[in-house]
């Protein structure tokens, strides 16, 4: 069976290129959809916490302070 003409060097060289910037591409794409993905998470878990605050009447102020009591509190008791 007659076997088609082979490439050259050359043009395996810059077909390999090819391949490598279009799959550059690609994962620079996959990349920033991954990242919306992060951002639509994190807005959503920002706003089951905000709809808690909301829920409990309790002023951003407040629930600063406790968390920050809170945390202090956990290094204490991690030492």
């Amino acid at each position: 069976m007659p076997r088609g003409q082979r490439k050259s060097l050359e043009e395996k060289i810059q077909a390999k290129q090819e391949l490598i910037n279009a799959l550059n591409i690609r994962m620079e794409s996959e990349q920033r959809e991954l990242e919306e993905l992060f951002e639509q998470k994190k807005r959503k878990e920002l706003e089951a916490v905000s709809d808690i605050i909301e829920d409990a009447g309790l002023a951003p102020e407040e629930v600063t302070e406790v968390l920050q009591q809170y945390i202090e509190s956990r290094r204490a008791n991690a030492s």
